[in-house]
């Protein structure tokens, strides 16, 4: 068995507004939007965030995205106007950083803290 794709599914309340919040989080409008109640951006050349209108489910989801440069990153987010919440320091050098979407969901990005010499 081989997989070939892997789809990070994202329950939210209302598409229209989390379509227009994930615009601004992935800055850029979705790259498929297949059905009424999917939009869908390609992060990795295999990986997929799917956000889905599922209010029985909106703001239970986790989503870890790994980042080359998490100072950049955070950057580029707080330049969009989302809030992120504190940068954790956890074991070998690795930061951690959480965005809540408009529905709670839990958007964290993880890098490596780099230190120039």
């Amino acid at each position: 068995m081989t997989i070939e794709h892997v789809l990070a599914v994202i329950p939210v309340r209302d598409l229209s507004s989390a379509a227009l919040w994930y615009e601004r989080l992935l800055g850029r409008p979705a790259d498929n939007r297949p059905m009424d109640t999917l939009a869908e951006w390609q992060v990795t050349p295999s990986g997929w965030v799917q956000v889905t209108a599922d209010p029985d489910r909106a703001g239970t989801a986790l989503l870890n995205f790994a980042v080359d440069d998490i100072s950049a990153h955070l950057q580029d987010l707080a330049d969009r106007e989302l809030a992120v919440g504190p940068v954790e320091q956890v074991n070998n050098g690795v930061q951690l950083a959480a965005v809540l979407d408009p529905d709670g969901n839990r958007l964290t990005f993880i890098g490596s803290f780099r230190t120039t010499y």
